[in-house]
């Protein structure tokens, strides 16, 4: 027989390089009753497109291309997006009331069933959307099917996940405030301490605590603000926009606004469908977010060492070693620090999918679902984390005072001439010559004689002495913003005052 052909009930293929295929053929199976059958698979098998099509889906390509792994966690947010819809397909006379109400009680009926975990996914569940218009069909009947009259999965999945992403941004926003608060609230009653303040790791010069603290919570600060701003722009409607042009029934968008509640209305509905660019704003607050936690998260893995000694992490948030028994490991912060490059990871994955869509609505886009629930679920557990982790960590007041050297107070020797008159830049040269010769004779700055001192500039007189004090140090930077008590106190206040703002 030639390349082409059947043998033993199976039919060769003639190309070479698909010499491994076969199609088995059925016995008994006539063109028009094959067609037949492979109609009712499409009509039967519940896709909300399959009347277009004739026969079934392969089913790796189905599992490939189903959400409803993932996105069934949206199944809240498309009831509610459903009986906004029926209900705007009622008032433009679409349904009747009769319908409505058949329709609204079995949506009713449809979140019991996901409320109680008792809802039964079908084979054929490709997604949220078809999963629950599929049970609202077992349940009302042919009903049903005139909920997604002039609804397309294009709006319809875009509105679930504004919805979704609405209340998961009014979550971690929470979550944020309250780990600020918590770092406030110790800001203010460890403000009397001392320690190091570092650049380049090398030790700089004494700042409060509580100054450092208050460094990572105005960045919090900030990431609190774009948070709620991301959530602005997350409360548009895109519901009503059809799959590209429009709705063509007369179904009232600000009608949907109102049911839904959101703040404002999309403009075009091609972009509506298609933009993504909230969900990219949300994986970015999140990597910024992140970058954030992990600089502070560092900072503490830092001070925690024998070495250090400054801070003690709670039991509670640490971990021992499997073979070395005295270890206490600071596994929160170093999960913390790792989290973020997963949070990074998803934010450039979903821009590398933007960037190369053509207009308006592509399957590409059924990729931000995944990386929102997971950056959602990844801040939800790292923001609580570290409030908890920030709330019960001790400090060691002793080491971090016994830190401080009297080298960390050369800046302030030179302020000690600049008082007297020499111009900063010749400050600055002499004191440089004050440290060099404390190394040079193995002591410390301030145990240089005054005379020594005065080899280098005739301005330092015996009041030097008042420059090695720590308290003093600390206390001339009254400056807003700066490590005094009262800019401290002016830093707790003013974050109060913004966590207030936006608690109200």
């Amino acid at each position: 027989m030639g390349s082409g052909g059947w043998v033993g009930g199976c039919q060769r293929i003639a190309s070479p390089r698909q010499a491994c295929l076969t199609f088995q053929a059925p016995r008994g199976l006539t063109p028009a009753k094959r067609e037949k059958d492979l109609s009712k698979m499409a009509s039967e098998s519940g896709k909300l497109w399959g009347g277009r099509f004739v026969g079934s889906i392969d089913p790796i390509m189905e599992k490939f291309n189903s959400s409803i792994s993932y996105d069934q966690r949206m199944w809240e947010a498309d009831i509610q997006g459903s009986k906004a819809y029926s209900k705007g397909l009622e008032n433009a006379g679409l349904l009747t009331k009769a319908e409505l109400e058949k329709i609204l009680h079995g949506l009713d009926k449809v979140a019991e069933e996901w409320a109680k975990g008792t809802f039964a996914l079908n084979p054929h569940d490709e997604d949220i959307h078809t999963a629950n218009e599929r049970r609202l069909k077992e349940l009302i009947g042919e009903a049903a099917g005139k909920l997604h009259t002039g609804r397309s999965r294009n709006d319809q999945v875009v509105t679930d996940l504004r919805l979704w992403m609405r209340k998961s941004c009014s979550t971690l926003s929470a979550h944020l405030k309250m780990l600020i608060t918590t770092m406030v609230e110790r800001a203010e009653a460890e403000k009397d301490v001392l320690f190091p303040g570092y650049t380049h790791l090398q030790r700089a010069q004494p700042i409060r605590w509580s100054h450092w603290i208050l460094s990572h919570a105005v960045a919090l600060a900030r990431d609190l603000e774009r948070l709620l701003e991301v959530r602005r722009r997350v409360d548009v409607l895109p519901l009503g926009s059809g799959a590209i042009a429009g709705n063509p029934l007369g179904v009232d968008r600000k009608l949907l606004q109102k049911e839904l509640n959101f703040s404002a209305i999309t403009l075009n509905s091609m972009d509506a469908t298609s933009e993504r660019d909230f969900v990219a704003e949300f994986l970015f607050w999140a990597s910024l977010c992140m970058t954030h936690l992990s600089k502070m998260a560092e900072d503490l893995i830092i001070y925690g060492t024998k070495e250090f000694s400054f801070v003690q992490l709670s039991d509670a948030y640490s971990t021992g070693s499997s073979l070395m028994p005295q270890k206490k490991n600071p596994d929160s912060l170093e999960l913390i620090r790792s989290k973020a490059g997963r949070v990074f990871g998803r934010c450039a994955g979903l821009l590398m999918t933007l960037k190369g869509l053509p207009s308006t609505y592509n399957k590409d886009l059924q990729e931000d679902k995944e990386a929102v629930f997971e950056v959602s679920d990844t801040m939800n557990s790292v923001l609580q984390v570290a409030t908890g982790m920030i709330s019960t960590m001790k400090i060691n007041k002793a080491c971090m005072e016994n830190a401080l050297s009297p080298d960390m107070l050369a800046t302030d020797l030179a302020y000690y001439l600049v008082r007297k008159g020499m111009p900063f830049r010749q400050a600055h040269e002499a004191s440089g010559k004050a440290v060099f010769m404390a190394e040079t004779k193995q002591l410390s700055l301030s145990q240089l004689p005054v005379k020594e001192l005065q080899s280098i500039s005739p301005l330092f007189s015996s009041d030097v002495c008042q420059v090695w004090n720590y308290a003093n140090s600390v206390e001339q930077y009254k400056a807003l913003g700066g490590t005094a008590k009262s800019s401290v106190e002016w830093q707790i206040q003013q974050l109060r005052e913004l966590l207030q703002r936006h608690q109200e």
